[in-house]
This record gives C-alpha cells, structure tokens and sequence, in this order.
C-alpha cells in the first residue's frame, strides 16, 4: 500500500517500534491485558498515526504540531516501559533494544520538527 507518509524514515522507524512493543506485551502477564499492556499499545501506535494524521494534513504547521503529539505518545510509551522493566515485564536485552530504538525515534522526531520549523 502506498502512502503519503510511508517514505519518510521517521515513520517506519515508528512502525518498527510499535511492532516491537506488540511483541514485548504479548508476553506480558494476562492481568495486565487490560491495564499497562493496553495503554502502551495505545501509546506506541499513536506515534505513527500521529506522524500519519500530520503528514496527510498538508502544510508544515499542521504536520509540526502533529510531531510534537507524536513526541508526548513515545514519551509517555517510555513511561510505561520504565514501569514495566521495574515490574520484571520485560527481559534486560528487550529493554536495551527499545531504550535504544526510543531515543533514535525521539532524535528523529526532533530534528524533522526542527526542519519543518525552519521552512515556516
């Protein structure tokens, strides 16, 4: 399927990572099906639809202010792995991949607002 927002680098690295927190809760204990594996789900999928909804909005402005959601749901899934490592959720290499791919999403985040701010 080809999308508006399918080529940009950002995205995909947003998709990775939403695939990778739906492979991490599926190990999660079945308590937490309706509780923290719900709300991280919840929060990682909305990186990329918010990457998405912005990007199809036209205009830098638009598509700005939808990063900057995007960038509060990877916080807030960052939030909820911490709490999920403190719990014994998630194995030491599971966490070590993630924290890296968060920060590299978070960067990319960053610098493509940054760029779309300079063009306004």
């Amino acid at each position: 399927m080809k999308t508006s927002f399918s080529g940009l680098e950002v995205w995909k690295e947003a998709f990775e990572f939403t695939i990778e927190v739906y492979r991490i809760t599926g190990k999660f204990p079945k308590e937490e099906k309706y509780a923290l594996t719900s709300q991280l789900k919840r929060s990682a999928s909305s990186v990329t639809a918010n990457i998405a909804k912005g990007r199809g909005r036209g205009g830098n402005k638009e598509f700005c202010r939808f990063l900057y959601i995007a960038r509060g749901s990877l916080e807030e899934s960052k939030s909820h792995l911490l709490l999920a490592k403190g719990l014994g959720y998630i194995d030491e290499s599971d966490i070590i991949g993630l924290e890296e791919r968060t920060e590299r999403l978070g960067a990319m985040l960053n610098n493509l607002i940054v760029r779309l701010q300079k063009s306004m």
